[in-house]
């Protein structure tokens, strides 16, 4: 039985407290209009102010200066999403749990949801209502196990619960690649390549979670990725495309929240990421998608059989949901690129799309592929003129000219473009040839330099597989602007700096009698 808590009700206010996305309030344990206690055993509370209700994690405190005694303080997330000014009057309850929760544990206990239970999971997701313990009970439980039709159902609610854009075209390309694989950002390349063929290619994209930067991040760099609906409709009609962040636009709202938890669990199952990935394209419009999945030793997939397995689901919630998709197998042995952070990555695709001699081939190989397949989605190209298609507005500088009018259109960053002043090399301890480079161990030690939030940390390779190198010979160089941060990332780089070097077989010479 829930006690009675009919008590004077607390005035709002906002507390300095980021709690990420879970919402979570204050209240002094001296509190007078309401005492702690009666909460005990319910973790969860209600906040209501006429027809508007928040339910947030509750949290004690003896720190008056923090909330006062007729106060109830919001974290920064719940002050934001309550959207009422502070000093309103609200009263607060035991919260219900959503009954969306008996899905969950049904999931648990092993039982197949139906697209109804999975659509009430989710909305309650999208409306805060779930505990980041709740949403992982949800993720965990379907992890074990998800059935083709919960696949489905999971997509079509995801991409539901937000922003769904429609385009009067009708060829709308997009592309995707898992990620895992530093500096790869194609997308970059791609759009403007495709935008100035003629294609509609609106992309929104994701910012970095464990990663030294997202295409979103990168992006930002060069201009801003922060725009509205409207504004996004608005750049594609003038230039085809637009790369902007995906967050900004509200599209499968669910998916973020899901990821925030996924992430730290280190859950990453193959109908989550299709689930994921497909309720953004098909939220987004997108009519003809492309997905990449980098193969390799230390990428997302480790090998061919994966990729197949994995190939086969986007194809399965692509023709369910009427988008026509393409999956396609790419190299994950090691970075794509120089550079591994922000500014770095931005330096590459620039210097890609202004044909400089020095641009990294394998980031400009791996976009004209991908831009090929796109181009080839449009009924009057030849079958088999993607790629030189592509190349021609690459050298041509039509690409370049439709990245800086895309550029213009979303506006200037506020973000700093320069790069780290710290830095440090780490070199290499012998002779031989590079044999193998660790992705994973790259990203994370881009990542303790300070990358994404500092943009202009990060990494520069100067070696990649089969290269020659001699020891003492820089194998890359890291940027940083803190100290402490640029000390921690040169200690992990001394103890595995993520290349394997092999030694080069003696030749000997023989004299023939």
């Amino acid at each position: 039985m829930i006690p009675d808590t009919s008590r004077p009700p607390l005035k709002i206010r906002s507390v300095n407290l980021d709690t990420g996305r879970e919402n979570v309030v204050v209240i002094s344990r001296r509190s007078k209009a309401l005492r702690p206690e009666i909460f005990r055993g319910f973790s969860r509370v209600e906040l209501r102010r006429n027809s508007r209700v928040l339910l947030a994690t509750l949290l004690v405190t003896d720190d008056d200066a923090l909330v006062g005694r007729d106060e109830i303080g919001l974290s920064e997330p719940a002050f934001r999403r309550f959207a009422e000014p502070a000093g309103s009057l609200v009263t607060v309850t035991p919260a219900t749990p959503p009954e969306s929760l008996e899905a969950v544990r049904a999931k648990i206990r092993g039982r197949t949801l139906s697209a109804a239970e999975i659509t009430s999971v989710i909305n309650d997701l999208t409306h805060y209502r779930y505990s980041d313990m709740e949403t992982a009970a949800f993720l965990i439980s379907s992890a074990s196990f998800m059935t083709s039709d919960e696949l489905i159902a999971l997509t079509g609610a995801m991409a539901q619960a937000g922003t769904q854009l429609k385009w009067t075209n009708p060829i709308v390309v997009d592309k995707h690649c898992i990620g895992g694989i530093p500096g790869n950002r194609t997308s970059m390349i791609v759009v403007p390549i495709v935008a100035a063929h003629g294609l509609t290619i609106p992309k929104t994209s994701s910012r970095a979670i464990t990663s030294p930067a997202g295409t979103a991040d990168t992006m930002e760099v060069l201009a801003r990725v922060n725009v509205g609906v409207d504004e996004m409709k608005a750049i594609v009609a003038a230039c085809n495309g637009c790369l902007i962040w995906g967050g900004h636009v509200n599209l499968s709202p669910a998916d973020d929240i899901l990821i925030s938890v996924q992430r730290p669990l280190s859950l990453d199952t193959r109908e989550q990421m299709v689930a994921s990935i497909m309720s953004k394209k098909l939220a987004a419009g997108s009519t003809h998608l492309l997905i990449d999945l980098p193969v390799g030793p230390t990428a997302k997939l480790t090998h061919g059989g994966e990729a197949m397995r994995l190939r086969k689901l986007f194809e399965f919630v692509g023709d369910h949901f009427g988008i026509s998709v393409e999956v396609i197998t790419s190299d994950g042995s090691q970075p794509i690129g120089n550079g591994i952070g922000p500014v770095l990555e931005a330096q590459d695709v620039m210097a890609v799309l202004q044909n400089d001699h020095a641009a990294p081939r394998d980031l400009r190989e791996k976009s004209l592929r991908l831009a090929a397949h796109l181009l080839e989605c449009d009924p009057k190209l030849r079958g088999g003129a993607g790629y030189s298609r592509a190349r021609e507005l690459l050298d041509s500088g039509a690409a370049l000219k439709q990245m800086q009018k895309i550029i213009v259109a979303q506006g200037p960053s506020d973000c700093r473009s320069d790069l780290g002043n710290l830095t440090f090399d780490v070199i290499a301890d012998s002779d031989g040839v590079v044999s193998g480079i660790d992705c994973l161990r790259l990203n994370r030690l881009a990542r303790i330099a300070g990358a994404p939030l500092d943009k202009g940390a990060g990494i520069r390779l100067f070696k990649k597989i089969g290269d020659r190198v001699e020891s003492g010979e820089p194998l890359y160089r890291v940027y940083a602007f803190d100290r402490s941060e640029l000390d921690l990332t040169a200690a992990g780089a001394r103890s595995d700096t993520g290349f394997a070097i092999e030694a080069m077989p003696s030749s000997h010479n023989t004299t023939t009698p």
